[in-house]
């Protein structure tokens, strides 16, 4: 067993590591499936599907004729349909067995949470909703409830991975059913696919899983979730067709990441190698490498009876196949989608490593790249914030029976790819580059570091969700200088809206965010308030000044992003055009160690690396069209926006107030750490 922050856990692999992984895979699998199923078989499930009244009514109101759309749809069906099998299921038990000894030391999962959702499948259709990091995620949740004698879902996947020779049909019969990443406006996909879906909630088929945040978080930091399946999972119950859904929110915390490089090319604008079989043969390479521990956190199940209770009513839903969902069910949707995201992030595992990037990001990147940083105050400062993060709530993965410098060094040597220890100090370790008669471009050196500092960025991400809200309220402090607890919370939802496609805020909840930081920040002895004021202890600089500098960076690159719409000769751009020419103004800032207003600050002690980040990108471009700052033209097949210059510069003005604030109160410990 395993103690991490209160709660106790079991290393699934131990057993693994003393008995067969064949009679582990060919064992009694007996699970205890909902009450009410009605018999039905993978074929079974297409046909109702087919013969739904819903569909009935869609194939009507096509231009085809009847036979036409109905073997349209059929052949939909046949590319999307999982066929779960039992002796797949066994095939993928004993392949994975192998794989996760290789890969993990320790992978851990909460015995508590188990037994709930073994008990909460049996009483209505349950919804497995897991955080994305890793195409691990795919397989662990399977193979967790395979090993303890609970349902395995069946699971939503990109429609790419079916189209890997052999590999797709294995993930089909083990339970796999494929979406296409782009559907568009083809409304027969929509209906067939929703309808499946619907088919498998309403029979309670298996548990169904899902990512509600879509797509693989490439900046392993939770993402604005997608509303599509999460309208068609819960469907059913609005409309009186099952008398409860559960929602079962798990978290996946991992010591190393296994698409680690992979992720950070992707950031820099290098597409994503295709999915193929070849690929994933090459790929076994890092069954060589250690990934350390994984943590699969299963959240209490969540009744979505209980939680729309008083938020909506279902009366006014009828079962005719016209019926559109009012804007009350919409907000619901929505605010259900982020309630849960939230909840995965509250369940995740924060490693040591998680803090160490905290820590190193605060130091200047030349010092990082040439020097590095002194390790006893690496090590000091860690420990110090783990202090904190522990009276901030946080589920904290340290090795009990471990000295601290042991466990330390251990997530040092982890993280090989990333860091390396030279003496009595801790560098950035860069990739090493093929043999070639010219040298790199300076373009492409600012490339190469980029990689790392991306990396090192996305590990401090997982710590994220625990400092974000007091790291808000610590920089409203500091800009506005006020004491008063109104001024200070009109700043705070102006923070909050500007980066609201950044983080993660539950609709409606900005008191409550307000006052969570408040709370947190005086618990740690940082801040006194009342109900009029707040003011900053003597004891509490230290915590504010690095709050302040745990979110500058984000601000940093919005303000970056905005200097370049501000500055240069654009009305009309596309998202790609803006991409690319961003990354063009960022790397020249890097290059030239001044941004374009003057502040005379080397850029890359600001760490304006991670505004070449692709994901960031896109969120100050849905933050500002979300404030109306950019207008999307309709009809544009290329994503193209006007946008108002003035607007722009305005919200620009206020963010280089804050940086300049902000610079004050940490670029004496920058100087420190040089």
């Amino acid at each position: 067993m395993n103690k991490c922050s209160g709660h106790e856990e079991l290393d699934i692999l131990e057993e693994r590591r003393q008995s067969g992984d064949l009679s582990h895979a060919l064992r009694t699998f007996s699970p205890q499936p909902y009450k009410e199923k009605p018999p039905c078989s993978a074929s079974d499930l297409s046909k109702r599907t087919l013969e739904s009244q819903y569909l009935q009514y869609v194939f009507k109101e096509s231009s085809l004729s009847m036979e036409e759309v109905k073997e349209d749809a059929r052949l939909l069906l046949e590319e999307m349909s999982q066929n779960l099998q039992l002796g797949f299921i066994r095939l993928m038990g004993y392949t994975l067995s192998k794989v996760f000894k290789r890969l993990y030391t320790n992978i851990y999962v909460n015995m508590e949470g188990l037994n709930m959702l073994q008990q909460a499948i049996q009483e209505s259709p349950v919804i497995l909703m897991p955080t994305h990091r890793s195409y691990i995620d795919f397989l662990i949740i399977s193979y967790v409830l395979f090993t303890y004698d609970i349902p395995v879902p069946v699971i939503a996947a990109g429609l790419p991975l079916a189209g890997m020779k052999l590999v797709g049909e294995i993930l089909r019969r083990s339970g796999a059913f494929f979406i296409r990443r782009s559907i568009g406006s083809d409304k027969l996909y929509w209906a067939v696919l929703s309808e499946y879906v619907k088919t498998i909630v309403r029979t309670g088929f298996a548990p169904l899983e899902f990512f509600v945040e879509g797509l693989r978080s490439r900046t392993l930091k939770s993402v604005p979730p997608k509303l599509g399946m999460m309208h068609m999972v819960l469907e059913p119950y609005f409309k009186g067709e099952v008398f409860d859904i559960t929602l079962v929110p798990i978290s996946i915390s991992y010591d190393r990441v296994l698409e680690e490089s992979l992720l950070a090319h992707e950031l820099l604008g290098i597409p994503k190698p295709k999915e193929t079989t070849k690929g994933l043969f090459k790929a076994t390479k890092v069954l060589q490498e250690d990934y350390g521990c994984m943590h699969v956190n299963f959240g209490q199940p969540l009744s979505v009876r209980e939680l729309c209770q008083g938020k909506i009513n279902r009366s006014q839903y009828n079962l005719t196949p016209r019926q559109v969902l009012s804007p009350d069910v919409q907000a619901c949707v929505i605010w259900l989608a982020h309630l849960i995201v939230r909840i995965q992030e509250e369940g995740s595992y924060i490693s040591p490593w998680s803090l160490m990037a905290c820590v190193l990001l605060q130091c200047p990147t030349s010092t990082l790249t040439e020097r590095g940083m002194v390790w006893s105050e690496l090590k000091d400062r860690t420990l110090w914030l783990k202090k904190l993060a522990l009276r901030f709530g946080a589920h904290l993965r340290w090795p009990e029976q471990v000295s601290d410098q042991n466990v330390l060094l251990s997530m040092v040597a982890l993280h090989h790819s990333i860091v390396a220890h030279k003496g009595d100090r801790v560098c950035l370790v860069r990739e090493e580059v093929p043999i070639r008669k010219h040298r790199l471009s300076a373009e492409e050196e600012v490339n190469r570091t980029a990689v790392a500092m991306l990396m090192l960025a996305s590990y401090r991400n997982q710590s994220l969700h625990i400092f974000l809200r007091p790291a808000m309220l610590a920089t409203v402090i500091q800009v506005t200088k006020s004491t008063q607890r109104d001024e200070l919370f009109t700043f705070f939802c102006f923070l909050k809206e500007i980066l609201s496609n950044e983080f993660i805020f539950v609709p409606g909840k900005s008191t409550q965010d307000f006052e969570e930081a408040c709370f947190l920040m005086k618990d740690c002895g940082a801040i006194l308030f009342s109900p009029e004021e707040v003011t900053v202890t003597e004891a509490g600089q230290e915590v504010v000044s690095f709050l302040c500098a745990f979110i500058q960076p984000f601000i940093r690159s919005y303000q970056v992003m905005l200097d370049f719409l501000t500055e240069h000769e654009i009305k009309n751009i596309s998202e790609k055009e803006f991409h690319l020419a961003v990354r063009s103004f960022v790397v020249k800032l890097i290059l030239s160690g001044t941004t374009e207003n003057d502040i005379i600050i080397p850029i890359c002690e600001l760490q304006t690396y991670e505004a070449l980040s692709s994901d960031i990108q896109k969120n100050v471009l849905s933050a500002l069209r979300t404030l109306g700052v950019l207008t999307k033209f309709r009809g544009s097949k290329n994503n193209e926006y006007q946008v108002d210059k003035a607007a722009v510069k305005r919200i620009n003005d206020i963010l280089c107030k804050s940086l300049l604030e902000l610079e004050k109160i940490f670029t004496h410990s920058l100087l420190l750490t040089s």
